[in-house]
């Protein structure tokens, strides 16, 4: 048996296995099948409680005594499925994972032995997860564990991999009809049809404010803090280069002050890779670099830039966090209009803007976030948060801690 961490894998042994997920609490468990571009075809790709069976998956209700499962026979899954990802979420409303512990146990359907298990870490306001998937790689089919979290339940999953999700509307109600004599009829028994698949809508989760999550389809997008946009524009993902570009002006035409923006490369156990700064240009292969140092903050534009090519990010990069800080000690409150800003790289057009609009007396300020999602998206989330720190080094902990 292996206990596996976030993002390892290990090949299946057998054609059929169970995914079966526990916790304390009683939780929902459903499976979708992902074409390679990591969506459903259908709304008949998602496995679930209400739609338990699939071609090549099948849900199994452990009816309260024993955790539900997902049933992969990878024999029979479909040309052009690539990936079954299984999903679990607490069944009572809006409740978290918070102090609840899933673990997922990978079985041979076959004979029910243990072939690898996996406990997410660092859980806390997320109502939903994909735990672990099962994949197709290089004609062999693989199990990973993943652990991404969701705070807006099953809905928020389903919907990022192709899903409809909708509110059933009420019915509307009749006005009473006349009541005609009774006529002798031949009745035939009727199969009543299949109720449209539905998935359970949760409450909005608790946002800080200005939370809530766009897209780049309306055009240039002005964040506030803690609000996140999707880098997506006509339904598919922004896999090209981009730029983020910092600036800031003295306060009150205070002296020069010298800020140096930085990112901070993470994988998906939050673990550090890289920082890319003045002094450090280029890391992951040039994937990432950096503009260079500005020593005064003048001259109009961004004082510096640092370009990102997301599609040559490699694979185990999953995070980045942009940070300023001040390496001869000046306060963030002698700073004016501070700002980033992504841009594309190839037509300088401007798609998220974020100013800092309060300031706090600290050398070191988390501007914003790009995490990757699990069905390949980048998201970009407006931090501000300000830190205790005059170089990158010293954020390095507090970014891990805030991703």
């Amino acid at each position: 048996m292996t206990a596996m961490t976030p993002g390892s894998n290990i090949p299946l042994s057998t054609a059929r296995v169970t995914v079966d997920v526990a916790a304390p609490v009683r939780l929902d468990v459903s499976g979708l099948l992902l074409t390679a571009d990591g969506k459903v075809r259908s709304d008949d790709d998602f496995i679930f409680y209400n739609q338990p069976n699939g071609p090549g998956v099948t849900y199994r209700s452990g009816g309260g005594a024993a955790p539900d499962a997902i049933i992969v026979d990878t024999a029979a899954v479909p040309p052009g499925i690539e990936k079954i990802v299984v999903t679990a979420s607490p069944d009572a409303a809006g409740q978290t994972f918070q102090g609840i512990e899933p673990t997922a146990t990978i079985r041979n359907a076959a004979d029910n032995s243990v072939l690898a298990t996996f406990t997410p870490p660092q859980l806390g306001t997320e109502t939903a997860l994909v735990v672990v998937e099962i994949y197709l790689r290089n004609g062999a089919w693989k199990a990973r564990a993943v652990g991404q979290g969701y705070a807006n339940g099953l809905a928020g999953i389903a919907t990022d991999f192709g899903v409809t999700v909708e509110e059933p509307a009420p019915a509307p109600v009749a006005p009473p009809q006349p009541v005609a004599p009774p006529q002798p009829t031949i009745q035939t028994p009727v199969t009543p049809p299949a109720p449209p698949m539905t998935t359970p809508t949760p409450p909005p989760p608790a946002h800080a404010p200005g939370a809530g999550k766009i897209n780049l389809d309306k055009g240039r997008v002005s964040l506030q803090k803690n609000q996140t946009v999707s880098l997506v524009k006509g339904g598919r993902p922004l896999l090209s280069q981009v730029k983020m570009g910092l600036g800031w002006e003295p306060a009150y035409r205070g002296k020069d002050i010298d800020l140096d923006a930085s990112v901070i490369a993470y994988g998906p156990q939050r673990n550090h890779i890289d920082s890319c700064y003045f002094g450090k240009l280029s890391i992951v292969g040039g994937a990432i670099k950096h503009s260079g140092d500005n020593l005064t903050g003048e001259g109009g534009g961004d004082d510096e830039v640092i370009v990102v090519d997301l599609g040559r990010l490699p694979q185990e990069v999953t995070g980045l966090v942009f940070t300023v800080n001040s390496f001869s000690g000046q306060k963030f409150t002698e700073v004016a209009k501070a700002y980033c800003r992504l841009l594309d790289a190839a037509t300088g057009e401007e798609l998220v803007r974020f100013d800092l609009t309060n300031a706090e007396a600290q050398t070191g300020v988390m501007m914003a976030k790009l995490i990757k999602q699990f069905s390949g998206e980048w998201e970009m989330t407006a931090m501000g948060d300000f830190v205790k720190s005059r170089t990158v080094r010293g954020m390095v902990k507090p970014a891990a801690q805030a991703l």
